[in-house]
């Protein structure tokens, strides 16, 4: 087993231990049941008091087997309103950046950040523009919009 798989197996050993309340994080069941540890699939709830409140945005994280030396690639749907998601889905966060990774960051730590960065955007290192104009020159739509995205991605049952 590589370095990279026995890490990601060690992270969902402890993600099941100790799982933030409304987080999911699973490795993709491929379709002859076999688990691919280098995709996962999971869901970041909108934090309590905000606009993003009653969502539960689907976070796609592709691991290289780099990893943990290299950050994994973290992605909402592409087309997802935020002012650190590029279109295409990437999301834009220090501590995902090589420039800001350290290798011991675990798969909660990049969740929590991810949450954290929905309702406090980093506007100075905006990925899409309609999002970070919304932000900067009109908080009341911005988060209107917000709140029609959080109903597209009602949280599971």
């Amino acid at each position: 087993m590589s370095r990279a798989r026995e890490r990601l197996t060690e992270e969902r050993k402890s993600f099941r231990r100790d799982k933030p309340f409304g987080f999911v994080a699973k490795p993709e069941q491929r379709a002859d049941g076999s688990t691919n540890m280098m995709l996962w699939k999971c869901l970041v709830p909108g934090k309590e008091n905000t606009a993003w409140q009653g969502g539960s945005y689907p976070v796609t994280i592709r691991f290289t087997e780099d990893y943990p030396a290299v950050p994994p690639q973290c992605s909402l749907p592409p087309g997802f309103l935020h002012p650190n998601v590029y279109p295409e889905g990437n999301i834009c966060l220090s501590i995902l950046n090589p420039d800001g990774w350290r290798p011991s960051i675990t798969l909660k730590q990049m969740l929590l950040g991810i949450q954290e960065l929905l309702d406090d955007p980093n506007n100075g290192d905006a990925a899409q523009n309609e999002a970070y104009e919304l932000y900067e020159y009109n908080k009341t739509k911005y988060r209107l919009k917000v709140r029609q995205q959080a109903l597209r991605y009602p949280p599971p049952q």
